[in-house]
């Protein structure tokens, strides 16, 4: 039997999104067909089209890509919850755009506000994206505390902007920045050691100072958004501790923005205040896979598929 008192939800970003998801669940649970049918009601689209059928570029497009992972995450939550009606989790935390997930289950926000956000967020990066181009690259085998010190003088060497995006899990970070710094940036991260550093296929430098404008506009529509305190402890990216009331949640989805995303030390508090299982409710297993990375001790699985949610079931929740 799962303890749902030692247990978090945690929901993926951008990253995780692939032609297909959440389509066996839709086929199997009316809850999920109704979940992606209220989206494209809210959308005007048909983003469950474009989640089941694709085409790639426009679900990989960030307008799109930020709405499929949140109605997704919702979609799977519902479904979780009408085959376990006790599957209350003491935390809840997502990863980047996750974040909006998190507080759309843990009923800060509302599932048609909370997508309604995520389209603007979306729009507004790119929009910033689009007037300060910008690149990130993943970093492996350097810690956190050289990461941000290489970046600091690859900063310096350019005069330019270059940040650590993600912590993701010990050794494996993201950075993002403008074109120069970056490849000033990676070319010093080798030279520190790193085993590997890829450019990911971005042209938007996410968590970063070059995302300002997008918050900007962010901030005006978090201002008219109406949060309530969530009923479950959600941890935040920007500070990696507990969003305790509605000013605590604006400030956070604002300076999400261009701030980092600190995981590994958001898995690590949830841990050291009880959490013993992750449950990932997302299309792929990447957080459970960065869990690993974390803390061995500790139960990942993903739950995002109908064998998936049947066996959780199975096991007694």
């Amino acid at each position: 039997m799962m303890d749902w008192t030692k247990t978090a939800f945690v929901f993926p970003g951008q990253g995780s999104q692939v032609i297909g998801m959440g389509k066996d669940l839709a086929d199997a649970y009316p809850i999920v067909r109704d979940t992606f049918a209220e989206a494209d009601a809210i959308l005007g689209f048909s983003l469950s089209g474009l989640c089941f059928d694709g085409p790639e570029d426009a679900l990989n497009d960030t307008i799109n890509t930020q709405p499929a992972l949140y109605t997704c995450g919702i979609a799977i939550l519902r479904a979780l919850h009408e085959l376990l009606p006790d599957a209350n989790p003491a935390f809840v935390a997502g990863h980047s755009l996750g974040e909006f997930t998190a507080l759309a289950a843990a009923g800060a926000v509302s599932f048609e506000d909370g997508l309604r956000l995520v389209r603007e967020r979306g729009r507004l990066m790119k929009e910033a994206g689009e007037k300060s181009p910008g690149a990130m690259a993943a970093v492996l085998g350097l810690d956190a505390v050289q990461v941000r010190e290489v970046c600091a003088q690859a900063s310096q060497q350019t005069g330019g902007i270059l940040i650590l995006a993600n912590d993701n899990c010990p050794g494996q970070s993201v950075i993002s920045g403008d074109d120069a710094t970056i490849e000033a940036g990676m070319k010093l991260m080798s030279e520190a050691g790193a085993k590997r550093v890829v450019k990911l296929a971005v042209s938007i430098a996410a968590h970063s100072p070059l995302m300002e404008s997008a918050a900007e506009s962010f901030r005006q529509v978090l201002a008219t958004t109406a949060f309530k305190r969530a009923h479950t402890v959600v941890y935040g990216n920007v500070n990696a501790a507990p969003l305790n009331d509605v000013d605590s949640i604006r400030r956070e989805l604002d300076l999400q923005l261009t701030q980092s995303v600190r995981w590994t030390e958001s898995v690590q508090g949830m841990v050291a205040a009880g959490a013993e299982t992750f449950l990932e409710l997302g299309p792929k297993d990447v957080l459970a896979g960065l869990l690993k990375r974390i803390d061995r001790s500790k139960t990942g699985r993903a739950v995002n598929s109908v064998e998936s949610l049947q066996k959780l079931a199975a096991d007694g929740g």
